[in-house]
């Protein structure tokens, strides 16, 4: 069974080209024309063993908003499309990861009902030119579009580029065993039969 899935988005703010294989090694090509996010989704790729390629290009001259969004967007989207029908999935993750100073726990079920619980309290600040307010952007744009219950907790940390890279880190890890597939589930892991 390949669980791989390609897309492309073209809006008036952003063209967005994504092919992801939930199976793959952690190997990442990734161009966005925001160097901070093309860091986080290379750390994503590595550490939830994903094949991840991603060319974006957007909008910012204005700012990275559109483009943040719309690679959450369509990430998400290429979850939900390499999953199929989720037959077989673990369906629930969670990882902690320690970044230096910075502990931050998520917790994921992949269960088409999109929720974000973001507790991640980041100063107003920049790295580099990104805004890290559009962190939340992201993830919630993920979320809704994988029809994913993201549960993101930064514990302590000082350093933001820290706790941005865990909160990256643990999602891949959780999501790595998510979408683990076990032998000993027939059909979906729900009593509704349908996910």
């Amino acid at each position: 069974m390949s669980r791989k899935a390609s897309i492309e988005r073209v809006t008036k703010e952003t063209q967005i080209k994504l092919t992801l294989n939930i199976d793959g090694g952690g190997k990442a090509k990734v161009c966005t024309s925001v160097p901070f996010l093309d860091h986080m989704l290379n750390l994503f790729a590595r550490h939830g063993l994903f094949d991840l390629e991603v060319e974006a290009k957007g909008d910012i001259d204005i700012d990275f908003h559109h483009t943040v969004e719309d690679i959450g967007i369509v990430l998400g989207d290429a979850f939900r499309q390499a999953l199929g029908e989720k037959k077989g999935i673990r369906r629930y993750g969670q990882a902690t990861v320690p970044m230096d100073e910075t502990l931050a726990s998520v917790a994921v079920d992949l269960s088409g009902r999109p929720y974000l619980v973001y507790n991640v309290r980041l100063p107003k600040v920049k790295i580099g030119e990104f805004d890290v307010e559009l962190v939340r952007e992201f993830f919630q744009a993920f979320a809704n579009n994988c029809g994913l219950n993201l549960h993101l907790n930064v514990m302590y940390g000082d350093n933001v580029h820290h706790m941005i890279e865990a909160c990256f880190k643990a999602t891949a890890r959780a999501l790595d065993q998510a979408t683990q597939l076990d032998p000993r589930i027939e059909g979906v892991l729900s009593t509704k039969g349908k996910l």
